[in-house]
């Protein structure tokens, strides 16, 4: 029988990085490896999985956890007892967790406790900032995961600072620009492109969840204000994350200019991106697809776990003082931002090298 493969996906970023990992298996490894698609359901809203199911291609789950909303602590509590349970019932020869979520943490101490060896997607990224939930999330997964597959030379750099030996780190690249590069063709307008007017390269892109941007009222009213006008009145488009809502709600008018939408499906919001004249965000994934896309990026955040996407890409580190946005915006105003290039194995190839290398180590 061939080795079983459990691969974990539970919140929004897991999903863009899973899809070109379940298509190499079938594609590549079909005749020797199993795998069982397991969705912790971490994130349960429509829009933040079914959607992006539906538009990647992704095959229906074969086991839903169902975990709901909770705090951190009662999720990854909900999501152990449940995978121990599973694991207990059906042993599998492998957890692979992607990522940096409460589900990735969750199974992968649950499996390495029942004695499944764990592989970790993305591993070895680091953002050096604790107060950050995935940053915890990160190093207690990479302290115990068997088998790590790197982005970037500064994630093997971390793992190799950690004591993790170079025939446990494989370089493979980035599977959710896999993802991406293969969806490229078919990235589409959403609904109100048309009823907004939108023109390519004549709005922005904002995307805010972080706690230190969105947690306090005074906080998020000054960035939003901060950024309005050094946007100097193009349309800002605006997808609020269910966090950012909940403080939104609280606060008073806001600027004209900034156009709130429901969190989108995979095809239009890359769309949004791509047409973008920039992005403005705290998200690390963003970063990421605005690198690839060569859309001007500006992160709203102290530190990055992706620094090769200011080292090498379109992205700038701004901080989280609104005043940073001004000058930041009149050098893009001014043609002055680099233009940036997209760092090695971002190719579209990353899943294939993945199962290539599991092979080998679940074959044997």
């Amino acid at each position: 029988m061939a080795p079983l493969i459990d691969i974990i996906a539970g919140a929004r970023p897991n999903f863009m990085k899973i899809a070109s990992i379940i298509k190499a298996l079938e594609r590549d490894a079909a005749d020797v490896l199993a795998y069982r698609l397991i969705h912790t359901g971490q994130h349960y809203d429509a829009r933040m999985s079914d959607d992006f199911f539906r538009q990647l291609g992704i095959p229906a789950p074969h086991i839903n956890f169902d975990v709901g909303s909770g705090s951190q602590a009662a999720q990854t509590a909900a999501i152990m007892i449940r995978y121990e349970a599973l694991l207990q019932e059906a042993p599998s020869q492998l957890c692979l967790v992607v990522g940096d979520v409460t589900s990735t943490m969750a199974c992968a101490i649950t499996a390495q406790k029942l004695g499944v060896p764990v592989a970790h997607v993305e591993a070895g990224i680091r953002s050096g900032d604790w107060t950050m939930p995935e940053e915890i999330n990160r190093m207690v997964t990479d302290s115990i995961t068997n088998w790590f597959f790197t982005t970037s030379d500064g994630a093997n750099a971390n793992l190799a600072r950690a004591g993790v030996t170079d025939d446990r780190i494989f370089f493979v690249g980035n599977t959710m620009i896999d993802t991406l590069v293969a969806n490229l063709d078919r990235l589409a307008p959403p609904a109100f492109w048309d009823d907004l007017a939108l023109v390519p390269q004549n709005y922005f892109v904002l995307t805010l969840h972080r706690p230190t941007n969105v947690d306090s009222n005074a906080s998020l009213a000054a960035m939003l204000a901060a950024v309005a006008a050094a946007t100097r009145g193009l349309p800002v488009i605006f997808p609020v994350h269910p966090r950012t809502a909940k403080t939104i709600r609280e606060l008073g008018e806001l600027p004209t200019s900034l156009h709130l939408v429901e969190p989108q499906a995979y095809l239009e919001f890359n769309y949004l991106v791509r047409n973008a004249k920039a992005v403005i965000t705290d998200s690390g994934g963003v970063t990421e697809e605005a690198t690839v896309m060569g859309v001007p990026c500006m992160t709203l955040r102290n530190s990055t776990e992706r620094p090769e996407t200011v080292s090498i890409g379109t992205n700038e580190l701004l901080g989280t003082d609104p005043a940073a946005l001004a000058g930041a915006l009149d050098r893009l105003f001014s043609g002055a931002w680099r233009k940036g290039g997209i760092p090695p194995l971002w190719d579209g190839r990353a899943a294939g090298r993945i199962v290539a290398a599991l092979k080998p180590l679940l074959c044997a």
